[in-house]
């Protein structure tokens, strides 16, 4: 586990993601519909425990939510168990600022709120 990057930016996230980092979106799904990152994977972090296997062990996992204050406690959690975790500064709100990509589920314009 890399203990050099614990948190990064929307910006440094979007070039990782491209680059084909894994990133683990732990909105709800009433948030993930709305507008999301086209290669993210929802988890909501309600459901992190039942569902932790899910989460790829062997590469950094970058966490994202709206502002930071889920990806922040599923980053620490996810480290305490080993796992490569590095969390999104601002979330999916700085996401969008930083140009990233966004998709709907839901058939409306994207929308991070």
């Amino acid at each position: 586990m890399s203990d050099e990057r614990q948190a990064i930016t929307a910006q440094e996230a979007i070039s990782a993601v491209s680059q084909g980092a894994y990133l683990l979106d732990v909105r709800e799904q009433h948030e993930w519909d709305a507008g999301h990152a086209p290669d993210a994977h929802l988890l909501p972090m309600s459901e992190l425990n039942a569902r932790v296997a899910e989460v790829p062990d062997d590469r950094e996992v970058l966490v994202v939510c709206h502002l930071g204050g889920r990806s922040a406690q599923v980053t620490a959690a996810l480290r305490r168990n080993g796992f490569d975790a590095v969390d999104v500064l601002g979330g999916m709100v700085a996401w969008h600022d930083a140009d990233g990509e966004l998709t709907s589920e839901n058939g409306s314009a994207p929308s991070v709120g």
